[in-house]
Parts: C-alpha cells; structure tokens; sequence
C-alpha cells in the first residue's frame, strides 16, 4: 500500500505523483492576466504580467498604434474561454 500523500514508491522508487505545489510557485491566475488584457492590453501589461517581457515591451512601443489593444482585447477573450489547466500549460509553463 502506497500512502495517498507519496510522491515516490518507496519500493520500486517510482514517481506515483507529480511534487506538491509550493507557495512560491509561479502559477499565474487566468482572470486576473484576462482583466490585464481587456483593460490593459494596448499597453502588454497582460504579457509582462505572464512573463513575456519581450512582447510586453513590443506591445509598449507599438501603443500608439491600436493594434496591441486590439490584441489585447482578442486575448482576453481567449484567456477567459480556456480552463484554468489548459491556461497554465500553455501560458504559464
């Protein structure tokens, strides 16, 4: 019997289950980088706030131009539409 809790059997070694998220882990929350998006976007506070410093950057230098709202507005909507899994795997991992 293997306890519920293990990550690794402590027979054969093998990883049973993925490790625990820590509290200083980098999960990003969907809404909030969604609300980013649609209220922000023109100006990439979405992408910065993911990470992605070198779109948020591009998305700052091309502000003025309106694109990177509508961009913004697109992937709010996006964001919102996707499950919270399927967000963290292609947004945050």
């Amino acid at each position: 019997m293997i306890k519920s809790a293990a990550e690794i059997c402590p027979e054969c070694g093998v990883r049973v289950s993925e490790p625990a998220s820590d509290a200083g882990d980098s999960d990003k929350d969907r809404t909030t980088a969604a609300i980013f998006a649609l209220i922000l976007g023109g100006l990439g506070a979405h992408k910065f706030y993911l990470g992605e410093t070198g779109w948020g950057v591009l998305y700052l230098v091309f502000c003025w131009t309106f694109i990177p709202m509508l961009l913004g507005l697109v992937e709010g909507i996006i964001y919102l539409t996707k499950s919270d899994e399927e967000f963290q795997r292609k947004y945050v991992n």
